[in-house]
């Protein structure tokens, strides 16, 4: 009788039950923070006093607050990227972002022991065969994957090596199944919104996420685009070692700056004036810490910016692409009809709460896709009894716009983080109307009329070089000078 290898077994039967346990992990927890807040909004509903009203609220986002902390450091993984995205300043209450902030630096770190392991798998190669050097304590770790510096034969120049952790595809995937299954319960009752369509355009990304080779190629794409664009490259993007690249492993060049996240900290080491603007701004910086995407902004020499994660892109089909351009120039022109139009045009169905539908349906767009806060808001909270998505329903969301709306609000949280309220649907207003000019969607005299401008205005550029480094702002400024009146598109 063949012995039985009684640790295999128990590894095995742990690997089976692992994705129900974390599936039961999460309903029990999820049904708690929601349960909770039901129970609070029928108890808050007898307190008057506005100003008391307000304390339990507080108090009570901060009971919430520290379970979600909980679920979304015990469990790890993709909760995490949920703790990033739900604990952004912009849109969460204040207690959980001061909460949810300190789990940025949370992701586990997989052993030397494994990160050779898969090196060698994937490389076909040993480590001492491929690496001059190999620094084996990670320079960071995320969801995902984690970062080493080292540097490879023959070389001069340090690389840094992107391992993916072992075994987290899996789970995401669980995790994701049951985020789908919530959101179907939550869009039903609280928030009218098309979350499990979010849902699943997430679900696409990550699997996407999981591809080195995709974000290599992205890489390659991006880099090659800023730099036939621009006489100087606005944006460095890290060199891509192709030899070294495998759907786990990614090798890159490595970028020497200060990430976002650590200016504050460098201001104070250089003695740069506390009470000057770039301090101030710097000072923000941990109020929007919770968003996963500034850890990977560096600001490098002479003040050049570096993107260093490309694991979600996105490329929209054509139709979506010139119906965002128009929406941009509806919310920019503060159009309210053609708002609702674009956003029937993006396939966004509607359904009507409220008796100003088309100043709501406007709202709407706005809170969406530009990054401008309404006057006098200094937060979003879609659970408010007047919040827009309370008025009007999004019984349908597009999948592919998903990546759109993530970004915005990426770009919304990192400048209300550093206080700066700015539109950029106005900022991205020329990029528009050059896009829908060049597709043809002019009305008559229009077509002449923006040709020329865009003739002139690139003369001028010329003229006073201001294409160049610093300059970039000084070209915007005369584009959005040039295409100030309002916009008359047809389809």
């Amino acid at each position: 009788m063949p012995s039985i290898d009684l640790k295999e077994f128990q590894e095995k039967i742990s690997t089976q039950f692992r994705p129900w346990q974390r599936s039961f992990q999460f309903w029990a927890r999820a049904a708690d923070i929601y349960t909770g807040y039901k129970v609070f909004q029928l108890r808050v509903s007898f307190e008057k006093d506005v100003e008391k009203a307000d304390a339990m609220w507080e108090r009570q986002h901060e009971h919430a607050a520290d379970k979600i902390y909980s679920m979304c450091y015990d469990m790890g993984g993709f909760f995490l990227k949920v703790a990033q995205v739900i604990g952004k300043p912009d849109l969460a209450p204040a207690a959980w972002v001061r909460r949810l902030v300190t789990l940025c630096d949370q992701a586990p770190k997989t052993p030397s022991n494994v990160v050779r392991l898969i090196l060698e798998n994937e490389l076909g190669k040993s480590v001492d065969d491929v690496f001059e050097r190999y620094d084996w304590d990670p320079i960071g770790s995320a969801s995902i994957a984690q970062v080493h510096r080292a540097r490879l034969k023959g070389d001069k120049k340090d690389v840094v090596v992107k391992v993916q952790h072992p075994g987290v595809q899996d789970l995401m995937l669980t995790d994701l199944k049951n985020l789908q299954a919530f959101a179907l319960c939550v869009q039903k009752t609280d928030i009218k919104f098309d979350l499990f369509s979010v849902c699943k355009e997430m679900e696409k990304q990550i699997v996407y996420e999981f591809d080195f080779t995709r974000e290599a190629d992205a890489m390659d794409r991006i880099r090659r685009f800023l730099s036939e664009n621009n006489k100087k490259t606005v944006v460095k993007v890290p060199r891509v070692i192709k030899d070294v690249v495998t759907r786990r492993v990614l090798t890159m060049e490595y970028i020497d700056g200060i990430p976002i996240l650590n200016l504050k900290d460098e201001i104070i080491k250089r003695g740069i004036n506390p009470d000057g603007k770039l301090a101030a701004a710097a000072k923000q910086v941990d109020f929007f810490h919770a968003d996963p995407h500034p850890g990977n902004i560096l600001i490098c020499k002479g003040s050049e910016v570096a993107l260093l994660d490309y694991g979600q892109v996105k490329e929209l089909p054509n139709s979506l692409r010139l119906g965002y351009a128009n929406l941009v120039l509806a919310i920019a022109d503060n159009d309210h009809i053609r708002a609702s139009d674009g956003l029937r045009e993006l396939g966004i169905d509607t359904l009507s709460l409220c008796e100003d539908e088309r100043a709501e349906l406007f709202k709407l767009a706005q809170v969406m896709f530009d990054t401008k806060l309404p006057p006098g808001v200094k937060i979003l909270q879609p659970f408010a009894e007047d919040s827009t998505i309370k008025k009007i329903a999004v019984q349908a969301f597009p999948e592919e716009l998903f990546s759109v709306l993530r970004t915005v609000h990426l770009l919304r949280g990192l400048s209300v983080g550093l206080g700066v309220n700015y539109s950029c649907a106005e900022e991205w207003r020329p990029l528009a109307e050059e896009a829908l000019y060049f597709s043809g969607r002019l009305k008559g005299w229009l077509v002449l009329h923006t040709f020329l401008m865009h003739v002139v205005l690139d003369i001028l550029v010329n003229l006073s070089s201001v294409v160049s480094g610093e300059n970039l702002r000084s070209r915007n400024r005369l584009r959005r000078w040039f295409f100030r009146r309002p916009s008359r598109w047809s389809k």
